[in-house]
């Protein structure tokens, strides 16, 4: 059923959780939302919703990105047990069949997207699009709703033409900003995982997502958060501050034009009216 939306109905958005930690977010109004991934448990899910007041019987839909556990979790359980549409490329959902950690396999639930291909869910229009990523597809999600647009790209490799064009349309954006790269050269990790996270199929840097935004800024951007922040190679602080000094250097402040915020990891965030 398709509802029309009333001239004052808003929009809210925020996060479950963001980074190898657990992967979720909500966009939704006062009658149903949607989820872009499932990585946390459904009681975390469940009691994470309900302290911003969302129940989660008014969920109409979850997106998921690709398949790597931290954004798949409970992707079966909310899919066959609460009979929730699961929506993905076929790649992604053939890599959430092979996890053997996905207790509750999807059936009747998976429904089948194709990237560059809108799709509607209720007044949301959704294009799925290409993001460079080791797992066996990737997408990032361009919602469209009340004369708005969202973009969500995580886990990105690299920003290419593709992935740009989606991002520069979006007066909200979700942008990976995973690592340090001083901190990564200088950290623990084996040189092969540092080549991986560093890779054109890995995760974007604090510099990248930045000097990306500063260069290709636009007045109709309102929102930015910063997600998918490693753990051991990056803080909320210095995302943030990477971020606001290369839009500084060209202009561009934070305030009350543009907000900046940071998704902090397996941390609920506040809600933003959209």
């Amino acid at each position: 059923m398709q509802y029309e939306l009333f001239p004052s109905e808003r929009f809210t958005f925020f996060s479950l959780s963001s980074g190898s930690c657990g992967n979720c977010y909500y966009l939704g109004n006062s009658r149903y939302g949607i989820l872009i991934d499932a990585g946390l448990g459904p009681r975390v899910i469940r009691k994470r919703l309900a302290q911003h007041g969302v129940e989660l019987s008014s969920i109409m839909a979850i997106l998921i990105t690709h398949d790597h556990y931290d954004h798949i979790k409970s992707a079966g359980y909310l899919g066959e047990k609460m009979h929730i549409p699961v929506f993905a490329t076929r790649a992604v959902h053939r890599g959430i069949e092979a996890c053997p950690m996905i207790n509750n396999r999807l059936n009747g639930s998976a429904k089948y997207i194709e990237k560059g291909a809108p799709f509607q869910i209720e007044d949301l229009r959704i294009t799925a699009f290409n993001v460079p990523h080791d797992s066996n597809d990737n997408a990032g999600y361009l919602i469209e709703f009340g004369g708005q647009k969202l973009a969500i790209a995580t886990d990105v490799g690299m920003i290419t033409e593709e992935v740009a064009h989606y991002m520069l349309q979006a007066n909200h954006l979700v942008i990976e900003s995973n690592y340090d790269e001083e901190m990564l050269q200088n950290g623990r990790y084996p040189i092969s995982l540092k080549k991986r996270i560093s890779s054109g199929t890995g995760h974007l840097s604090n510099r990248q997502a930045a000097e990306f935004l500063a260069n290709n800024f636009h007045d109709g951007l309102h929102n930015i958060w910063l997600c998918h922040l490693s753990g051991d190679n990056n803080n909320p602080q210095l995302a943030y501050s990477t971020m606001k000094e290369h839009l500084s250097r060209r202009g561009i402040e934070v305030g009350l034009l543009l907000s900046l915020r940071v998704f902090e990891r397996n941390v609920l965030s506040d809600k933003t009216e959209l």
